[in-house]
């Protein structure tokens, strides 16, 4: 995750946000012949932005608008991305039909909030189109029947750093927000993946899913259980976007898989492992220390260490557990935010993969 900048931030506009406006734009050309510039949408919650159009064309029975997308300050891969809608005269009585064009994706699994074999357009976005088309057929003498298609040129590579081909969607991006504002660092897009892949993994009848805090600890955790895919939740620094949705959407079997520092957070209480959201607090882990049986020496000497994995390295040179110990402890914190419908278990990997503690050496929370 980016680093967050001082200061006060900008938002900007979802892609949801964007198609919507595109959308407007063109459904207004096709029935009156020019494109409202700016063009004017209104929000879930009332706002009413306007967006200028990169590009526009009329013809053939159709019109295309495109609008930049501007996820101000916010660190979003879609950050000056062309996001274009195409809108034609559907069938009498079809409503509003979304195709998925170039750079945005289909859904292929069961699970999500959208049909397989659908363009991957969310909920909320397809709301704001639909009630976009209804103003404009209002007063424009329209019918409302439309096929809209969405594109984002470039987006199926832009795609290869989301989380869309675990989740099933191929071909491109999600069309996603609901809001249809970006607020910057909030990471919704990456707390909507995780949510999204519980989702296909009840959906697919997984029992035992895996939530790893990075790509080395996922690969361990997927080879010692044998994992498919669809079991994998990158959950990265959202302990609790993960263990707070799996408490209402619950699999019988929860791993949460990282390193020392990020777990050892867990282990004091804290969801939120960014390195600017949580420490690891050297003082808890000399306390453990002790607990452990360490001599005052030895506590001391990890309380004056400056890192979490100074003070593993104190307990591993005496041949302490310490590493089972935090697992216990993170495991204990995670079983109490995803409640009791979900078994949970910690393993604490080092940086080769190499697995060094677990929550199932120590009783649950001791």
């Amino acid at each position: 995750m980016a680093r967050k900048p001082e200061g006060e931030l900008r938002r900007g506009w979802t892609t949801g946000a964007c198609a919507t406006a595109a959308t407007k734009a063109a459904y207004t050309a096709l029935l009156t012949g020019a494109f409202p510039d700016p063009v004017t949408i209104r929000l879930p919650k009332g706002q009413t932005p306007a967006f200028a159009l990169a590009v526009e064309e009329l013809g053939g029975g159709h019109a295309m608008a495109g609008v930049v997308k501007d996820a101000g300050d916010d660190p979003d891969v879609t950050h000056g991305c062309l996001v274009k809608a195409t809108v034609a005269p559907g069938a009498a009585g079809s409503g509003v039909v979304f195709a998925a064009g170039d750079g945005v994706g289909t859904v292929t699994r069961e699970g999500l909030q959208i049909a397989a074999g659908e363009a991957a357009v969310n909920p909320v976005p397809r709301r704001m189109m639909s009630e976009a088309v209804q103003e404009v057929a209002a007063a424009h003498g329209g019918t409302g029947d439309v096929r809209i298609e969405l594109s984002i040129p470039g987006g199926a590579e832009i795609a290869k750093d989301t989380l869309n081909g675990r989740l099933g969607i191929l071909g491109g991006l999600s069309i996603l927000g609901t809001t249809g504002v970006v607020i910057p660092y909030s990471c919704a897009s990456w707390i909507h993946s995780i949510h999204r892949g519980i989702d296909v993994a009840r959906a697919a009848g997984v029992r035992h899913v895996a939530g790893s805090t990075g790509s080395t600890s996922e690969a361990a955790v997927k080879a010692l259980y044998d994992l498919d895919d669809q079991a994998l939740l990158d959950m990265g620094d959202f302990a609790g976007g993960l263990l707070k949705y799996l408490r209402e959407h619950p699999v019988e079997r929860l791993t949460i898989a990282g390193g020392f520092g990020k777990l050892a957070k867990l282990a004091q209480g804290h969801l939120d492992l960014h390195s600017g959201k949580s420490r690891v607090d050297t003082g808890f882990l000399a306390q453990v220390l002790a607990e452990l049986g360490a001599h005052d020496g030895v506590v001391g000497r990890a309380r004056a260490c400056d890192t979490g994995a100074q003070v593993l390295a104190v307990a591993r040179e005496l041949g302490l557990p310490l590493a089972d110990v935090v697992a216990a402890r993170a495991a204990a914190v995670a079983q109490e935010t995803a409640g009791d419908a979900v078994r949970v278990d910690v393993l604490i990997f080092d940086r080769e993969g190499g697995q060094i503690g677990s929550s199932r050496a120590v009783p649950l929370g001791g």
